[in-house]
């Protein structure tokens, strides 16, 4: 598990024990990983760094509304079928189905590689239950069944990671097939690490205070919170325009790459003078910004 965490932190990617160890678990175990959590806190991020230490392909099945199983799974060229039709005369259906003119989707690509690859089932929360119901033989057996040609059976089983935001309950058949993992808005610490990690040339100081301010406007509730992905994209903006520390100003012009919907922005922008009140005062009395939180929720009487 050490070695897991050392590779890790090598590709960026700061986590904590409870992360390393589920990774570390869900490969010896063959086993899918379930990862939930709210948007932005790097349950992605873990199937493409896990492809890079392993130096093998990402695979991924971005789910939505409507996702069914030719789309996930498998296809037949039809109009390479006809072509060839066209130009053969005497043609039996066995050939016509063989995996010549088989299209293979994320799901067979991954049973069907000549290695060990990644599969990265994401935002399974967005697919119907129809479809979650068809991926329990995949996630039990590692076999597909395709009707035209018979049940596939994986030659090298796939690491698997399944991301949800909780749109929707996933249901217990598909949690059984699983390890589980939670991951959570990252504390002030934490997020600090993160922010020095991906953006080595920030100081300090601007690093503090941008945690800050996103550790406290957290507690709002917003349409959609901040995630680590929008903290990194607003400090390598801030270092870009050679900013020092948070002010007013640029602040303010700057919320669409923190934010990313105008009612937030308003209400944001609503409380933004006293949060900058409160920031210039920990900046004063050299306060630690992880108080920051609680002297914003005294400020705006949360």
């Amino acid at each position: 598990m050490q070695e897991i965490q050392q590779k890790f932190c090598q590709e960026g990617y700061i986590g904590n024990r409870s992360i390393y160890t589920s990774v570390f678990l869900a490969q010896k175990l063959q086993k899918p990983l379930l990862i939930e959590g709210p948007p932005g806190v790097g349950k992605t991020e873990i199937a493409k760094v896990l492809a890079k230490i392993h130096h093998t392909q990402l695979i991924r099945l971005q789910c939505y509304e409507g996702l069914d199983s030719y789309n996930a799974l498998y296809d037949w060229n039809y109009q390479k079928q006809l072509l060839y039709l066209k130009a053969n005369s005497d043609v039996n259906e066995e050939r016509l189905y063989s995996e010549d003119f088989l299209l293979k989707r994320p799901l067979l690509h991954a049973i069907t590689s000549s290695k060990n690859v990644v599969l990265l089932i994401d935002e399974i929360d967005r697919a119907d239950e129809e479809f979650e119901s068809f991926l329990l033989e995949i996630l039990s057996d590692w076999q597909i069944s395709i009707p035209e040609t018979g049940t596939v059976t994986a030659q090298h089983i796939p690491y698997t990671i399944l991301t949800s935001n909780r749109k929707r309950p996933l249901s217990n058949a598909l949690r059984r097939r699983c390890l589980y993992l939670w991951i959570d808005y990252p504390s002030f610490d934490k997020e600090l690490e993160i922010l020095q990690t991906h953006v080595p040339q920030i100081n300090t100081k601007l690093a503090g205070e941008i945690c800050g301010f996103v550790q406290a406007i957290r507690d709002m509730s917003l349409a959609k919170r901040p995630g680590v992905a929008e903290t990194i994209d607003w400090a390598m903006s801030l270092t870009l325009l050679n900013a020092s520390h948070l002010e007013p100003q640029i602040v303010d012009e700057l919320l669409g790459v923190v934010f990313k919907n105008n009612s937030d922005i308003e209400q944001v922008k609503s409380v933004l003078p006293d949060l900058m009140e409160q920031i210039a005062k920990t900046r004063e009395h050299k306060e630690p910004l992880q108080k920051l939180r609680t002297l914003m929720a005294i400020a705006t009487n949360e």
